[in-house]
């Protein structure tokens, strides 16, 4: 894959995954973004920021694992790991099996560190308070962007694993941004179930393409 075409498939992976991440981040967003304080949309951008900003330092963090690890069966695991992760995404977007929330209660551990620091920054006052406050946010666990986070590592360069996560992230904006002034209309086109089976399919059918099965067979 060119690096422009990672980078598109991370941006709708974030977009196809929107319904997700409303339900695990978009209370924040919603409560800012109808709060009575006249900077709420400069607040709702910088969480946002913020929560972007988590995502590509893990993008980051993991793609520089990856450069450590040269070998070629470490790069063939990781892979396979992505595909599977990214099919069960796309079974829990479709509604369809929804085994990926033990892999986010696994995560739990980490997040319940991290969640007294972030609920102290509420309610959000300021647009650093918000950033920061996306910034812890974007460690919450999710299925949704270990998923992406693994699949960007394959990639096996921080830079491009970094920027994939960060096009991931813009992937989710639409959604985010909207989900105080339109929360209505967004929620009822992301819970239709057409739209729900549509994006849950395209995601497994990236899953499959992502696993290396000529290689797993070999192997």
């Amino acid at each position: 894959m060119t690096d422009s075409v990672s980078l598109t498939t991370a941006l709708f992976l974030g977009l196809l995954g929107s319904a997700h991440c409303i339900g695990m981040c978009g209370g924040i967003a919603a409560t800012m973004a109808m709060s009575d304080h006249p900077n709420r949309w400069l607040h709702l951008l910088s969480y946002n920021s913020g929560r972007l900003i988590s995502y590509a330092i893990a993008g980051t963090l993991l793609g520089s694992a990856g450069v450590l690890i040269k070998d070629g069966t470490f790069a063939l695991i990781l892979r396979s790991i992505a595909g599977l992760l990214l099919i069960s995404m796309g079974l829990y977007v479709a509604q369809w099996w929804k085994g990926l929330t033990y892999i986010e209660r696994a995560g739990s551990r980490i997040w319940a560190l991290i969640r007294p620091a972030a609920s102290r920054l509420l309610p959000v006052r300021h647009n650093g308070q918000a950033l920061l406050l996306g910034f812890f946010w974007g460690w919450l666990p999710c299925g949704l962007v270990y998923s992406t986070l693994i699949w960007s590592a394959t990639s096996q360069d921080p830079i491009q694993s970094g920027l994939l996560m960060l096009a991931f992230g813009v992937g989710t904006l639409p959604a985010m941004l909207t989900t105080g002034l339109l929360a209505r209309q967004v929620q009822s086109l992301l819970s239709n179930r057409n739209v729900q089976h549509i994006s849950g399919l395209l995601i497994i059918l990236f899953g499959l393409y992502t696993l290396p099965l000529t290689a797993l067979v070999k192997f």
